[in-house]
């Protein structure tokens, strides 16, 4: 037979309550506080998964935050594009107002004023700044004024520098921000974008170079192999021409032949895979320079719209305006093309952060539904079990007062 001492089944029964309080207390701690782990040592595990998962949503939050302050950039960007869009062809409408129509030296120079206020508006433009103050187009000198000019000489200088900005939108991914004026505005291929052919400033007759471009790639491919070409066509008697390169030798076709012809008014004349339109009789040793476009033969848009105010108000004859203006309107086409390239990218780039932000929207869910399940009390079953607990402690003390209370004597009394 066990003898049970008095010591221990205090001993036991206090242990019993204490437990139970330790249960209570734990219990009533996730219903006042809403989650089941309130310290690390309630599950070592899930407190460690509740860490990882708080990490993840702390950089998706991140991540969003910086989505949007690169979509509220873009757009503006995309905005400011626009309107420059915009603003070019209303330059270029003036340019062919220009050569096409009779103007009076009146009408010349009303124009030049107003291609003057375009070529403000557009430096205006081109020193946007975002939402907090940084230029747009100024690379990564964001604090940098990119486009400065010259008051005397309406000159047009770049500030920024060449870099794109970037903005971290996830692990490894990174989408530009903004884009450098150098390569919207300034670095500009002339003419049509392969070559320039251009009428001599010191022609006599009244030959206006028209449209130009590639017309065979394969012979200017041929033709350009061994490094840009830098050719020259000069006019003799009644139309007849020769062609010659830069050291003053004829260039041969492909029989190797010297290419020479005879030009007619509003033909054309046609050599390596170039077809050069023309209108007016050439005067004998007028000559019409033909470069290609390379790194040092470009043309900021700025310069554009200055080599088109100078011609209009310089007074000079139709025939030199028309082929000045005709040059410019070339190099306006390729700034055009510039800023609608920039735009489709931009376009891109919006596209790119608004399926990653979507991407964050449906992960957010998952994951904030994971630390849910983790983190989170079910607070029917946590008062079910508070109500529980609290009943079985009375039930422990009333029974250990009872206990208590007894004795042998209480039994001989009975």
């Amino acid at each position: 037979m066990m003898r049970i001492s008095t010591s221990w089944m205090y001993q036991q029964s206090l242990s019993t309550m204490l437990n139970q309080q330790s249960e209570l207390a734990q219990t009533q701690n996730e219903v006042s506080t809403g989650n089941a782990i309130n310290v690390a040592s309630d599950n070592p595990v899930g407190a460690a998964q509740i860490v990882g998962l708080n990490h993840i949503l702390a950089e998706n939050t991140e991540y969003t935050s910086n989505i949007s302050s690169a979509n509220t950039r873009l757009s503006t960007e995309t905005s400011t594009l626009g309107s420059v869009s915009n603003l070019l062809n209303s330059v270029n409408d003036i340019g062919l107002s220009a050569i096409n129509s009779a103007m009076s030296s009146s009408d010349l120079s009303n124009m030049a004023t107003q291609l003057t206020q375009y070529r403000d508006q557009l430096v205006q433009m081109a020193n946007t700044t975002d939402a907090n103050g940084q230029a747009l187009f100024a690379g990564t000198s964001t604090t940098t004024t990119p486009f400065v000019t010259n008051s005397s000489t309406g000159a047009v200088t770049y500030a920024g520098n060449n870099q794109q900005s970037f903005t971290a939108i996830g692990a490894g991914l990174q989408v530009a921000n903004g884009d450098p004026g150098s390569s919207i505005f300034m670095n500009l291929p002339a003419g049509n974008g392969s070559f320039v052919a251009s009428a001599n400033a010191g022609n006599t007759g009244t030959l206006v170079v028209g449209a130009n471009s590639v017309t065979s790639t394969s012979a200017w491919s041929a033709a350009t192999a061994s490094g840009p070409i830098n050719d020259t066509i000069t006019f003799g008697a009644n139309g007849t021409y020769a062609v010659t390169n830069a050291a003053g030798n004829p260039v041969t076709d492909s029989s190797g032949n010297p290419i020479t012809g005879t030009y007619t008014d509003g033909g054309s004349i046609s050599f390596d895979g170039m077809s050069i339109a023309m209108s007016g009789t050439p005067a004998a040793g007028d000559t019409v320079n033909v470069q290609s476009d390379t790194a040092s033969n470009t043309q900021d848009v700025f310069t554009t719209l200055n080599n088109m105010i100078t011609a209009l108000q310089s007074g000079g004859s139709t025939t030199a305006i028309t082929n000045t203006v005709n040059r410019q309107l070339e190099s306006l086409n390729q700034a055009m093309n510039s800023v609608s390239t920039t735009q489709v990218a931009v376009g891109s780039r919006m596209d790119t952060l608004q399926q990653q932000s979507s991407s964050y929207s449906d992960l957010g869910v998952t994951y904030e539904s994971a630390l849910s399940d983790v983190q989170n009390v079910d607070i029917a079953t946590a008062i079910s079990n508070l109500s529980l607990q609290s009943t079985a402690l009375q039930a422990s003390q009333q029974v250990f007062a009872k206990v208590q209370g007894t004795s042998l004597f209480n039994y001989l009394q009975g």
